[in-house]
């Protein structure tokens, strides 16, 4: 009653002022984070009799039984404060956005001399050239690739300054033209540059007529070698523009949303447009959502996902119309430097964009719902195959790596209701293993998983890789943990088959699993992602344990001048291959010279 006379006490003394309002129920916990233009009216509308509320908002209410309010100046920093405070609490009644990965861009830094392209993860505003994001991070690969193999820009990472004695190995293939040399100036450097910005900001009419012109100049002049080489990279150009064209006149850089619903699921794509080019697309689903409404949807995926150090394009297209588009726009605005247009077109061009998010909305849920029925169907096949009392949602699965015993590692990944669960992925280094056991290392890492006082949740089952020897050994580690009782199993194949078997604590004989099952799937796709976080891991090790091995043993190099050499030679046999002048240019004195020859020698 004190809780509820507080609570009441709060709602009649609310601030006439714009802010943030945070919803509490009986532990403390915050249950929902929202903003307003006027606090008072905003959060006793919540509480009026008469407002027919959605389910959800009825099931909240029910719950509040305190709030908090803070106040801003404006409008934009309420937008701005209640994105943070919904970032780092995560109410449960908010939309809340579960990756909060940064997305890659391209930064092409235009006032350096000989500017080269970088990958990087936070825009900056330092003068330099954004394109972005690129998300899947395999668009970037892709478009990094063709720009390679078709734009001779440098790579390397030495500093070019025209005063390098011998040009390497990517003039002689022609992807460089040896500015460090001085064999190209800084102006037809930068006439390539140019060249790569009209690809990149899909001035593609701009581009090609460039390279035409300067085709068929070369063909004149009877430089067919050059002309020749010219018309590849035309080709290959409009082959690329072809693939990711939109049917659009505009070159205007574009957000484009859309949104499917199927039952209760939704789903929200957005489209990233750049220079009317698609470079990419972001998902986002949610399986419960049938009484939040598009607007909700849309407006806090926008506060969230453009909360992070992204930048927000020239224009956004919407499939709904927000209440406080004016707000958002200037929020935007503020991050891009620039003006941003917020829009929700009816018809035209844009219109069929925003029709194109949501034809990829819908396929995108339609898959989703797709998996959760594969992923329920090898939950009850495990249950069943096991006889657990229940089907399992977390499973942790283990894997272990070394070479010829050396830098032995092990794998810990988890999958977790229908998602590989990342955050809860864990790398072990063997400590208590001599040479190559892994029945040994499979022991020592299962202990120290399950005797840790970490806050992981226990998972329902344990995948092991391996067979009975593997199994054996991981029983005997949940034994010493003190976790007999976890639900455990072996995957492997018997030699010479293809045939999945499942290895059980105290049978014998394996049990063959059908190819096509969803079970089977499931269990190996977390095998394989264990084995290939496993051998990451290992390889990160070997790659180290090497370079300090024998860099590091050379008196002067330290690890600045060491990454620099492995930077600039790309590696070790490189290095010990490159002549007396290369070593002395990046500032090698003789007697380092003689030491580092001596210590690389074969």
């Amino acid at each position: 009653m004190a809780a509820l006379a507080d609570l009441q006490s709060k709602l009649a003394h609310l601030p006439d002022q714009p802010g943030v309002y945070l919803f509490k129920n009986t532990q403390g916990e915050i249950l929902y984070i929202g903003k307003a233009a006027v606090l008072a009216n905003r959060v006793r509308s919540y509480f009026q009799k008469s407002v027919d509320h959605s389910p959800k908002t009825s099931l909240l209410v029910g719950q509040i039984t305190d709030l908090e309010t803070m106040v801003t100046r404006s409008e934009l920093e309420a937008l701005i404060l209640e994105s943070n405070l919904v970032k780092r609490h995560k109410p449960r009644f908010n939309i809340v956005l579960r990756d909060d990965k940064q997305y890659p861009y391209l930064r092409l830094p235009i006032k350096d001399d000989f500017p080269r392209l970088s990958i990087v993860r936070r825009v900056q505003k330092d003068g330099a050239l954004y394109y972005g994001p690129y998300t899947p991070a395999n668009a970037l690969r892709e478009t990094l690739k063709l720009i390679k193999h078709v734009f001779p820009l440098a790579t390397c990472s030495i500093d070019i300054d025209g005063t390098a004695e011998r040009a390497c190995i990517e003039f002689e293939i022609k992807r460089c033209m040896a500015p460090c040399t001085g064999n190209q100036s800084r102006e037809e450097y930068h006439q390539i540059v140019k060249q790569v910005r009209q690809f990149l900001e899909g001035r593609d009419h701009e581009l090609l007529d460039t390279l035409r012109l300067k085709m068929e100049a070369a063909a004149e002049q009877e430089e067919f070698e050059e002309a020749a080489r010219l018309r590849d990279r035309l080709f290959t150009i409009q082959r690329m523009l072809e693939k990711q064209r939109i049917t659009q006149t505009s070159a205007t850089d574009q957000d484009v949303i859309g949104l499917a619903r199927q039952g209760s699921a939704v789903d929200l794509q957005i489209l990233f447009v750049r220079g009317g080019l698609l470079i990419g697309r972001k998902d986002f689903f949610w399986p419960h959502s049938a009484d939040v409404s598009d607007e909700e949807l849309v407006r806090s995926v926008m506060e969230q996902f453009y909360n992070k150090d992204g930048q927000p394009p020239k224009e956004m297209l919407l499939p709904a119309q927000l209440d406080d588009v004016a707000i958002i726009e200037q929020w935007l605005s503020d991050k891009r430097g620039d003006s941003v247009s917020v829009r929700s077109p009816e018809r035209g061009a844009k219109h069929q964009l925003v029709l194109l998010a949501e034809e990829n909305a819908a396929a995108a849920v339609a898959d989703h719902l797709r998996d959760e029925e594969l992923d329920r169907q090898a939950g009850e096949e495990l249950k069943r195959l096991l006889r657990l009392d229940e089907a399992p949602r977390r499973i942790e699965g283990f894997d272990i790596s070394n070479t010829m015993g050396n830098h032995s590692v092990a794998s810990m990944v988890v999958w977790e209701n229908g998602h590989m669960k990342k955050a809860d992925y864990r790398r072990f280094t063997i400590q208590t293993v001599v040479g190559a056991n892994d029945f040994a290392s499979m022991k020592e890492v299962v202990t120290r998983r399950y005797r840790r006082e970490e806050n992981l949740a226990k998972p329902d089952l344990v995948l092991i890789d391996g067979g009975l020897g593997q199994l054996a050994a991981a029983l005997e580690g949940l034994k010493e943990a003190g976790q007999q009782g976890l639900p455990i199993l072996g995957l492997a194949k018997a030699r010479g088959e293809k045939e999945e078997r499942v290895f059980l604590a105290g049978r014998k004989n394996p049990i063959p699993l059908k190819p096509q099952a969803p079970s089977t799937h499931l269990l190996q796709q977390i095998r394989d992602e264990a084995h290939r976080f496993a051998i990451t891991f290992h390889r990160k090790l070997r790659g180290k344990a090497l370079i300090s091995s024998k860099l590091d043993q050379v008196i002067g190099i330290g690890e600045i001048r060491r990454n620099r050499l492995l930077s600039q030679f790309g590696s070790l046999e490189k290095l010990a291959s490159a002549s007396d002048d290369a070593l002395r240019e990046t500032g090698l004195s003789p007697e380092m010279i003689v030491n580092l020859r001596q210590t690389l020698k074969p």
